[in-house]
């Protein structure tokens, strides 16, 4: 085998891939389309629903004489000392190619949502915390950092990141996503899978397709949007992450969309993903999605039609472990039910990939070089940056914040000194290590309280938790009050505890039937308020929260999602004045909990009306963020007036920081489009610059449009340009508009295919 052409890195991988299926038996080539979880739990309470009956008996020396396709999370299942974890995966990859004829190792694959989900490893801000900072080449920084540790560790594949654009914040996953609006997730997610791949990781979309939009914000609903809002909202972020990102996997979703399953959906996974885009990765399935075809769907009436149910849709890979491409699959072959064509294409896929990643090299090296540290100086110090560009400032109508240096400061609230506080749900310590109380942290992560007196020595801060996160219980209720009462200030932290199917207030199976604060926090803000002492509110979320009860009440409110292992100091340093907070929302905060779902981009029947005495306008817009410095937007110009519908059009401003201290402002360009042939949304995002200036300094913030941004999906199912007026509003949130271009597109009708525009560029120069 060692002088076979599949070996031969000189020749061309399609070449080497169809030499080495014509050697293949069919039982290698079924073996090339599954993963296999080693030490995955099958009872206990830390299994994911149906779990326990998913994972099929298996003999892992007989199986692997065959091949096999992946390596499910050696990392992330159980805590495991990071270089004990290489050494044992290197083990097990020397196995797997001794094993078989080929020689070939398996792919590993681990999650990385929030960071490489392994002990010890850097816990970053969730994905909503990435959105809030508006910053790509931050997150792409972030994502290489974190393929570079995956790599290292002998890591292949990570599937990340989340592409799905909230549309009810209800849904628990909403932490995992980027935002409610399909430009600013396909920005940064875009820049996510760059970092990523650019380290030599294979990048995993997910979840494709339509995953958030499920009834009811229920975990795996089924979704009822219509083909324009997929067309428009739901696929937009995957197309900009393949085409700009270069990811090389996309994961199928749960969900069904009027009543076909995404897992055997050839239009999205075949027709669309593929010959439409001109995507040549693999398609794996979400965890047990092949047979949830059967047992949930009810659309297969055997492992084995699953299987072939999943095979013609465009599944390559059954994951997270075996189950219906294993014997069944293979049966069904042999007997003649499911065509062989079909192996062989999702085989040539997988090894297509392998050959790019080097497995099908002979002097492919599993050890691991020199030590491994997954929490390096590097990692945290980005962290830090990540936290505090994502901390949000919504209010601040006193000047409350930030905090006197001396102040007397009563922390209050069931976050404040919880360090799972700063974490998402799948960061290692939420995820996996609760259910292992025995093993340490693995990593520093200083919560408010800690990192508030750390940050202001000289304040006397005192502390009473009040309440639990979720629990009903108001007998702590008197102690805090007492405390804030002592108090020149008094800092609520209150927010989401992050957990699975039900086990937190957030998170993956964890969702709300309305947006009021989980537990009694709601009540004990109240109390607090109550007291007369300025509250400033601190939010540790998952998820916008319901704040219109409280404004005007409150002192100051700051919002951050799950802002990691240095979220802490970050929080601290917006309280204390050391960092200007500078993030933006990338989801609207609402005024009532009811009233769900909605997000701000609704067409004009969407908003509010005299037609209904409910007015949906949120508290606080997407894009929204205040600083503790000025800035004016003056200058403004936009270029001719009328354009054809393949022409181009420069709108600019300049923005003056006329504060006393350096901050950032995120300049933000929204479309309205007054009249087209289907109704369209008030406004959406097409364009953004984050703009960092010292005291005085200004900059012109300059975006090019081009008409293939204004296209939508019309009644024929057509993603078409149309002709007539337009306006381009430069504004500082959804709903704070400084400057409005008018134009008018001239010229045909244009019909756009898959080459057609996706970013508005935007450039920065300096000005007297």
């Amino acid at each position: 085998m060692t002088t076979a052409p599949w070996r031969d890195p000189a020749l061309p991988a399609a070449a080497r891939v169809d030499d080495l299926l014509a050697r293949m038996t069919l039982a290698e080539k079924t073996a090339q389309l599954y993963g296999v979880w080693v030490g995955a739990a099958t009872d206990g309470d830390g299994v994911a629903p149906h779990q326990q009956d998913m994972t099929a008996d298996y003999d892992w020396a007989e199986l692997i004489t065959h091949g096999l396709g992946q390596l499910t999370r050696s990392y992330g299942t159980a805590p495991v000392d990071p270089a004990l974890g290489a050494q044992a995966l290197a083990r097990a990859q020397r196995r797997i190619s001794e094993a078989g004829r080929f020689g070939i190792p398996a792919v590993a694959h681990e999650e990385c949502l929030a960071g490489f989900t392994a002990w010890g490893a850097t816990a970053y801000p969730v994905p909503l915390a990435w959105g809030a900072t508006f910053d790509p080449p931050l997150v792409e920084e972030m994502a290489r950092h974190i393929g570079r540790d995956l790599h290292a560790a002998g890591v292949h594949q990570g599937l990340a990141p989340v592409l799905d654009v909230v549309r009810d914040p209800r849904w628990g996953r909403v932490e995992e996503t980027i935002g409610e609006d399909p430009y600013l997730v396909g920005t940064i997610g875009a820049a996510y899978v760059r970092g990523l791949e650019s380290a030599g990781i294979v990048a995993t979309l997910k979840h494709f397709a339509g995953y958030a939009s499920s009834v009811g914000a229920r975990n795996q609903a089924p979704v009822r949007a219509g083909v324009r809002e997929i067309a428009d909202v739901i696929l937009p972020p995957f197309e900009m992450a393949l085409r700009e990102g270069g990811a090389r996997s996309v994961m199928a979703a749960y969900n069904e969309t009027d009543g076909v399953p995404a897992s055997a959906d050839a239009a999205l996974l075949t027709e669309l993903l593929r010959q439409d885009w001109g995507f040549t990765g693999t398609v794996v399935a979400d965890y047990f999605g092949i047979t949830f075809l059967e047992t949930l769907h009810r659309v297969a009436g055997s492992p084995a039609e699953a299987a072939h149910a999943a095979l013609a849709a465009g599944i390559d890979v059954e994951l997270p472990t075996l189950k219906c491409y294993g014997r069944p699959l293979l049966e069904a072959v042999r007997e003649g039910r499911v065509p062989e064509e079909l192996v062989d294409r999702a085989a040539r896929r997988v090894l297509l990939q392998k050959c790019e990643l080097g497995l099908l090299d002979a002097d492919w090296a599993p050890e691991p070089k020199g030590p491994i540290d997954l929490d390096s100086t590097a990692n945290r110090t980005l962290a830090r940056r990540l936290a505090e560009e994502s901390v949000v400032l919504l209010d601040n109508p006193d000047g409350v914040l930030p905090l006197a240096p001396d102040a007397r400061i009563a922390v209050v609230g069931p976050r404040a000194a919880d360090a799972l506080a700063m974490l998402g749900c799948y960061s290692f310590p939420s995820h996996v290590l609760t259910h292992h109380p025995e093993v340490p942290m693995g990593i520093d992560i200083p919560p408010v309280l800690q990192a508030l007196r750390d940050e202001l020595p000289d304040a006397k801060v005192t502390f009473a938790e009040g309440c639990d996160t979720s629990d009903p219980d108001t007998a702590g209720f008197e102690e805090a009050v007492a405390r804030a009462s002592e108090a020149d200030v008094c800092v609520a932290v209150l927010g989401d505890r992050a957990g699975l199917f039900g086990r937190g207030t957030s998170g993956e199976g964890c969702d709300v039937t309305d947006l009021r604060l989980p537990g009694v926090q709601g009540e004990l803000l109240d109390a607090l308020i109550e007291t007369g002492v300025p509250v400033v509110l601190v939010l540790l979320t998952g998820r916008p929260y319901a704040l219109g009860r409280w404004h005007g009440r409150l002192g100051a409110a700051v919002q951050a999602f799950f802002p990691g292992e240095e979220g802490g100091p970050a929080v601290a340093g917006v309280l204390s004045g050391r960092v200007n907070p500078s993030g933006r929302l990338p989801v609207s905060v609402p005024h009532v909990p009811g009233g769900q779902p909605w997000t701000y981009l609704q067409p004009p029947l969407g908003l509010a009306g005299e037609v209904s005495n409910l007015d949906p306008t949120p508290l606080y817009a997407f894009g929204h963020g205040r600083s503790y410095t000025a800035f004016t937007w003056d200058s403004f110009e936009g270029t001719r007036p009328t354009i054809d519908t393949d022409g181009s059009y420069d709108v600019s401003v300049v923005v003056r920081n006329t504060g006393d201290r350096a901050g950032a402002e995120v300049v933000q360009l929204y479309l309205h489009d007054p009249v087209a042939s289907v109704t369209r949304p008030d406004v959406r995002l097409i364009g953004y610059r984050r703009v960092e200036l010292e005291p005085g300094d200004a900059a012109r913030v300059t975006f090019r449009f081009h008409p293939d941004l204004s296209a939508f999906t019309d009644g024929s199912g057509r993603r078409v340009v149309e002709p007539g007026a337009l306006e381009l509003r430069l504004a500082a949130s959804s709903a704070d508009v400084r400057h409005t271009a008018r134009l008018t597109l001239a010229g045909p009708v244009r019909v756009l295919g898959p080459d057609r525009r996706l970013r508005c560029d935007a450039e920065v120069s300096e000005v007297e």
